[in-house]
């Protein structure tokens, strides 16, 4: 009896890490569309024409995964991080040309953000961020960034892998 308890005890516990994994990867994601839907307000600010156009639907694509993300740290009983006022920029935003560079740096840092979301266990979790990422690395494609063999991942984490 008492080996049974203890077992359940520890699968609780596991269950339990597990739930705030899934918690933490999406707080994470969900900050890093906050401060995406943020930088987008710049980026828009110094466009025109059709990239005006594809800068609002950056925006609003962020604005929905945000709310997603809400909804789905909500639902798993946890208390959703609220958006900053202000966000620091990566780069100082002076020219067109600046915010299709910030465009392309907040699209890659959203994708980078989603990587905890695809380790998840879950498999809604992990499609739910999988196709997040794709969406973020084709908009930074889009905006003329290079596209990435592995969205996200930094540099040195496929160098060191390249070695072995």
């Amino acid at each position: 009896m008492r080996a049974a308890e203890d077992q359940a005890g520890r699968g609780g516990r596991r269950t339990s890490r597990t739930a705030q994994a899934a918690v933490a990867a999406l707080q994470v994601a969900l900050a890093a569309e906050q401060a995406a839907s943020y930088g987008y307000g710049i980026v828009g600010a110094h466009l025109t024409g059709t990239k005006f156009s594809d800068a609002s639907t950056g925006w609003v694509a962020h604005q929905r995964a945000r709310d997603q993300l809400i909804q789905m740290i909500s639902a798993r009983g946890a208390r959703p991080r609220p958006a900053a006022v202000a966000y620091q920029l990566p780069i100082g935003v002076r020219t067109g040309a600046d915010a299709v560079a910030l465009a392309i740096l907040l699209e890659h840092q959203v994708t980078a953000a989603y990587l905890d979301l695809v380790a998840q266990p879950d498999p809604v979790l992990r499609e739910f961020g999988a196709r997040r990422m794709q969406a973020a690395a084709v908009r930074a494609a889009r905006w003329g960034g290079r596209s990435q063999a592995f969205p996200g991942l930094p540099a040195s984490a496929l160098q060191a892998g390249h070695g072995r």
